[in-house]
């Protein structure tokens, strides 16, 4: 019989990237497929703020290119400021020259995900999951425009109305307002510079009490 091996075990250590707790830290971008009675096959190219769990864009096409990536990236930019970082899978998409050189122009980074590991961008796989579920499985799309249509709906309903237990059970978007209420000008500075925010750490407390004093 054929000796069974030990499994590997993975070496070294596997350090979080650190985001900070503020608006547009980290971005996650990923694809989602379906297709409609048509027969052509849509895409979904979603795009997550990582902090506050929100759906920042939901592109519905039967075809997106890398130079459409870019192009839609640009107008969040435009509209909702720059993120500190973006991260996807090693898709076409995201490798072709067009990313390459609006990374350049922009100076966004870009953090590709190990091959094979899609919960390194666990939280952008969650979202690709429920809207499956509840959306892309629950519905059958007559048309392209009937896709759009609904598709954003459903993201009006998910950023607005559904609450998340990682957000304390509130909805997406009012976990973003609270975080853009309780900004301030330490905070932004910490974020330019890049560096997570964490708790000054407050040194430990003798256990031993003063002794009182006689009488």
């Amino acid at each position: 019989m054929r000796r069974r091996r030990g499994r590997k075990k993975a070496t070294g250590t596997r350090v979080p990237i650190l985001v900070v707790a503020v608006l547009n830290a980290r971005w996650a971008v990923d694809f989602v497929h379906d297709q409609p009675m048509s027969g052509r096959r849509l895409r979904i190219l979603n795009v997550i703020d990582d902090v506050t769990k929100e759906c920042l864009a939901a592109v519905v096409d039967t075809s997106i290119s890398g130079r459409r990536v870019a192009r839609e990236l640009s107008g969040l930019i435009a509209t909702r400021g720059s993120p500190g970082m973006i991260v996807s899978d090693h898709g076409t998409e995201f490798t072709s020259n067009a990313i390459l050189e609006w990374m350049q122009k922009t100076g966004v980074p870009w953090h590709f995900i190990a091959p094979g590991k899609p919960m390194q961008d666990g939280i952008c796989e969650a979202f690709n999951g429920r809207m499956r579920d509840e959306l892309l499985n629950e519905t059958l799309f007559v048309s392209l425009d009937h896709a759009r249509d609904a598709t954003a709906c459903w993201v009006i309903d998910y950023n607005s109305c559904r609450p998340h237990s990682a957000l304390g059970y509130r909805p997406p978007a009012a976990y973003a307002a609270k975080l853009t209420a309780m900004d301030d000008p330490l905070r932004a500075t910490e974020t330019l510079r890049g560096s997570p925010i964490a708790p000054p750490v407050h040194p430990r407390q003798s256990d031993r009490r003063a002794p009182a004093s006689g009488g």
